[in-house]
C-alpha cells in the first residue's frame, strides 16, 4: 500500500470501529449472491459518501467499493461454483472495488492475488474484507490500463464498462492480456457498451442488486471472455 491507501486504511478501520447505525454506517454482511463472502457495505453509499465529504472537507472519490455491484458478484459466484478457474493461479482483479472477486479467488485456493483499483479508499476496503474472510490479498494501487503485462494466470474484472471513455481503454487492456495468453473473465449486467464482436458469453446469472440508483432487484448479469 502507498501513503494515500495507508491513510485511507486508517480511515475506514475508524468507520468501521464507530458505534451507532443508520444509512450513513459500514455493516459487516454476506453478499446477497455470494452470501461465502462477508464484505464491509453502506446501507447507503450515498449518504455515507456526503457525511464522509463533509467531515474532510474536501471532494471524495464515489465509494464505489461501499456496494456490491452486480457484475463482481456473478464474477465472484462463478469463480467459486468453478474452482478449477482460479485454483493454483496467480489472480489479477481489476477495478476491484470492495475485492469481492479477488477474495472469492483466494476462498477456492489461488497462489496468488491482487486486487487493483485507482481509488486509495478501495484499496483500504480490500484489506479490511479480505481479513473479514481470513483471506491474503494483495492490494495494489494505481491504473494499470496502459501496461502490457498483467503478470496473471486469470485477469477478472467485475462492471469495468459502466461507460464508453473507461470501456474504450479497458478492452485493449484486456485483448492484449488475453492475447498474451492471460484468461480473461469480465463480469457485465450490459449497460450498453459490450462489444459483442469482441467478447462472447461464457454464463449467465440473475443477481440481486445492492448498488444505488437501480429500479430492480435483480439484473441479467452476463461472465463473458474474449473470442
Amino acid at each position: 500500500m502507498n501513503g494515500l491507501s495507508t491513510a485511507a486504511l486508517t480511515e475506514l478501520e475508524r468507520e468501521i470501529d464507530a458505534p451507532g447505525e443508520g444509512l450513513d454506517r459500514l455493516r459487516l454482511v454476506p453478499t446477497p449472491f455470494v452470501p461465502e463472502v462477508r464484505l464491509h457495505l453502506a446501507e447507503d453509499a450515498i449518504v455515507w459518501w456526503a457525511r464522509m465529504e463533509a467531515a474532510a472537507g474536501r471532494t471524495l472519490p464515489p465509494p464505489f467499493w461501499a456496494s456490491a455491484w452486480a457484475g463482481g458478484q456473478a464474477l465472484a459466484r462463478h469463480l467459486l461454483d468453478h474452482p478449477h478457474l482460479a485454483a493454483g493461479r496467480r489472480v489479477l482483479d481489476l477495478a476491484a472495488g470492495s475485492g469481492l472477486v479477488a477474495i472469492a479467488a483466494a476462498l477456492t485456493g489461488a497462489t496468488q492475488v491482487v486486487a487493483n483499483d485507482v481509488d486509495p479508499y478501495a484499496m483500504a476496503a480490500v484489506t479490511v474484507n479480505a481479513r473479514a474472510n481470513r483471506v491474503r490479498v494483495q492490494a495494489r494501487h494505481g491504473d494499470l490500463l496502459d501496461d502490457d503485462d498483467t503478470q496473471a494466470d486469470l485477469l477478472v474484472a467485475g462492471d469495468v464498462l459502466y461507460d464508453r471513455e473507461l470501456a474504450d481503454r479497458v478492452l485493449p487492456y484486456l485483448r492484449r492480456a488475453a492475447a498474451s495468453g492471460t484468461q480473461v473473465l469480465v463480469g457485465d449486467p450490459d449497460r450498453g457498451h459490450l462489444p459483442w464482436d469482441v467478447l462472447e458469453v461464457v454464463a449467465s446469472y440473475p443477481v440481486p442488486t445492492t448498488e444505488p440508483s437501480v429500479d430492480s432487484p435483480v439484473r441479467r448479469v452476463q461472465v463473458l471472455q474474449p473470442r
